[in-house]
């Protein structure tokens, strides 16, 4: 399993993103919601894969970046449990 990040830039005030947020659930094996517009996701699918998932529910304006997760982060002023789940799952991949 590996961790990825997902950020993204939604341009149309106003729309509904539930479904790309579902979208996202979906493919992980845990995730966390660590900003606004960030997730980070557990999963065995790759970047590419990933990407393709979400397109579907984003506008053709939108913007999208995955990008797999290593060791060597950190954090300021997140939530003791976003932080807690950044320690026991951002890890590079075996």
């Amino acid at each position: 399993m590996k961790t990825y990040l997902i950020s993204y830039d939604l341009l149309k005030p106003g729309r509904d993103y539930s479904k790309l947020h579902d979208a996202i659930k979906a493919m992980a094996n845990g995730w966390c919601h660590a900003l606004e517009s960030v997730w980070l996701i557990n999963t065995s699918l790759s970047a590419s894969e990933i990407i393709d998932k979400l397109i579907p529910h984003v506008d053709s304006n939108d913007r999208l970046i995955v990008i797999l997760q290593g060791n060597d982060w950190a954090s300021y002023n997140l939530s003791t449990n976003k932080n807690d789940w950044l320690k026991s799952h951002a890890r590079l991949a075996a």
